[in-house]
């Protein structure tokens, strides 16, 4: 997590959660379903879950061939399986009937298995994760990522949970039932933080952890320099600076 953390800071310019939205999971087995907008997500979740869940495990299911790029992942939680294949669709459904036996745990699953831009509808969902949901146990969550560019250098990291859904209670349904239920759900997690997102207003978000600001070392010791000679404090960002505002 020291390294995951470093490595968040030197690329975003914070990590946002939308007020509101955090879910409650004490003592529950948790899936979280997610969409799956860039490469960042598995670090994200794992900086989500430190932020606030941190006396949970995490693990999720990860293509085995980016395994094999990045063996880190599977050092800390990441369970590599085959996609598209039988064998790893029985591991996969494997691995989160196992985790909804146990509530120390959260299970994370990027729902589209590919890279998909979070403005792409209808919502594409895997057809694993109906599974997931019929006969299963515990708690399943929606979650919306988005990496939007705002007002400084580095993008934002926006998330947003929908409503948990209790699988102990709901209706016992087909995979096709479950399917469409669980699409809306993410459908509308996603339009509400694509929502906020245009609205470029930190308020409304919760930060959870904040990286750099400025536009890089050289330039920013200038404006430095140039803000102590004024006998002015020196703010990095963009939006808050004290340089450059008309």
């Amino acid at each position: 997590m020291k390294y995951v953390r470093w490595f968040f800071r030197r690329h975003f310019h914070a990590l946002r959660l939308l007020e509101g939205s955090s879910p409650e999971i004490h003592g529950r087995p948790v899936v979280i379903y997610t969409n799956h907008p860039g490469w960042w997500d598995p670090l994200v979740f794992l900086l989500l879950a430190e932020r606030l869940y941190p006396d949970r495990l995490n693990y999720g299911p990860i293509d085995s061939a980016a395994l094999g790029k990045y063996r880190f992942l599977e050092s800390i939680g990441f369970l590599g399986i085959e996609p598209g294949t039988w064998q790893g669709s029985k591991k996969f459904l494997r691995y989160a009937r196992a985790s909804q036996k146990r509530d120390d745990t959260i299970f994370w699953i990027t729902a589209a298995g590919s890279f998909v831009d979070p403005r792409v509808r209808p919502v594409p969902i895997r057809p694993g994760v109906a599974h997931v949901a019929a006969g299963g146990d515990g708690l399943l969550v929606p979650l919306a990522m988005e990496y939007p560019f705002w007002n400084e250098r580095l993008p934002e990291a926006l998330v947003a949970f929908g409503e948990p859904i209790d699988l102990a209670t709901a209706t016992a349904e087909s995979t096709e039932a479950w399917h469409e239920r669980l699409t809306a759900a993410l459908t509308t997690t996603q339009d509400r933080l694509a929502t906020a997102a245009m609205h470029r207003d930190p308020s409304v978000f919760q930060t959870l952890a904040v990286g750099r600001e400025g536009v890089g070392t050289v330039y920013d010791t200038i404006r430095w320099a140039s803000a102590r000679l004024r006998g002015r404090a020196f703010d990095p960002s963009h939006s808050g600076s004290t340089e450059g505002k008309s």
